[in-house]
């Protein structure tokens, strides 16, 4: 029997599995490219030779390729769900102590706090990022603000499997020398509330969760569908906070590599060191893609080139076709 022509919305979907498929094969050849973050010796042990990739449909089907069950270290991917929870908490009062402007500068930079009194341009830079962290604490113990983010995330993800990885935590508040230093020049400016070894703790601790692409891709679902996940119908911001997240992560999510990440890919995304990037195609879907080597700008290199295969692809691009 004939049952006419497959929707729109079917065609989309079986391409979907073969486009993230065609996507895996061929960077096959260049798995390895980019220097693994030796800096913070946990992540130093990774095998560079790995890639994943997942795309989650506001429909709530998921479709992976590569390694994309293999769970990273999400870094600071952490950053835009930490500041989800900074909104719900001090709602627009987050932006008296953190700017919405690109940096322009490396996430770890220490220039533009002197410039600019203990404000960090972002919250997506180190020092934004940290501030936010400050804010989630607040009326905390520390052990109690990363209980608060882990049950977060887990609520996102709708995965109660989520952990954080105490070997990177430590390994991070062992070697975060600048990081130290950028929390205190800012409590020095009275940007900071809490004592810096209770916030970078926090800090630390939300950078070491581990999420597979499958599950990251899960997590950022609500920024796609106007701040309500569609795999359990839960509102989590309001549609207006969502777009503006989403529009902070095009400006800023890259470093000083976001105009770049914006020029080649054209979609709201958040880079961690890890080597995993989410990125959103809002309407459509959330994206994750894994890859342990970065470039020069601390961003995955083959995910980089994995999201602008998929954005020509589909033409997902915010900008158009």
């Amino acid at each position: 029997m004939n049952i006419g022509p497959a929707l729109p919305s079917e065609r989309v979907d079986m391409d979907l599995q073969a486009i993230v498929d065609d996507i895996v094969r061929e960077l096959e050849p260049r798995l390895g490219e980019g220097k693994v973050a030796d800096y913070i010796p946990e992540l130093a042990r990774i095998d560079p030779k790995q890639f994943g990739i997942a795309i989650t449909t506001v429909e709530g089907q998921t479709y992976k390729a590569g390694d994309a069950d293999a769970a990273f270290s999400i870094q600071s991917i952490s950053k835009v769900f930490m500041l989800t929870l900074a909104l719900g908490k001090a709602g627009e009062g987050v932006w008296n102590r953190v700017g919405r402007e690109p940096s322009g500068s490396a996430f770890n930079s220490i220039v533009q706090l002197e410039h600019e009194h203990g404000i960090p341009r972002n919250p997506f830079i180190n020092a934004g990022a940290i501030v936010v962290a400050d804010m989630v604490l607040a009326g905390h113990a520390p052990r109690e603000a990363i209980g608060e983010y882990l049950r977060f995330m887990r609520y996102v993800a709708d995965d109660e499997t989520l952990s954080i990885d105490e070997k990177v935590a430590q390994s991070e508040q062992k070697t975060g020398y600048r990081n130290f230093a950028l929390a205190n020049f800012m409590r020095g400016f009275g940007n900071l509330h809490h004592p810096v070894e209770h916030v970078l703790g926090v800090y630390f601790h939300q950078c070491a969760l581990a999420l597979s692409c499958v599950q990251l891709s899960h997590a950022g679902l609500y920024l796609a569908h106007r701040g309500t996940n569609p795999l359990t119908g839960f509102s989590v911001v309001s549609p207006k906070r969502a777009r503006r997240i989403n529009a902070l992560m095009m400006m800023c999510g890259h470093y000083d590599g976001s105009g770049d990440f914006a020029f080649h890919v054209g979609l709201p995304g958040k880079s961690g060191v890890g080597g995993g990037i989410l990125a959103v195609a809002p309407g459509k879907a959330s994206i994750a893609v894994w890859s342990p080597g970065l470039n020069k700008v601390g961003n995955s290199a083959l995910g980089s080139v994995a999201l602008e295969m998929l954005a020509t692809k589909t033409g997902w691009s915010v900008f158009g076709t």
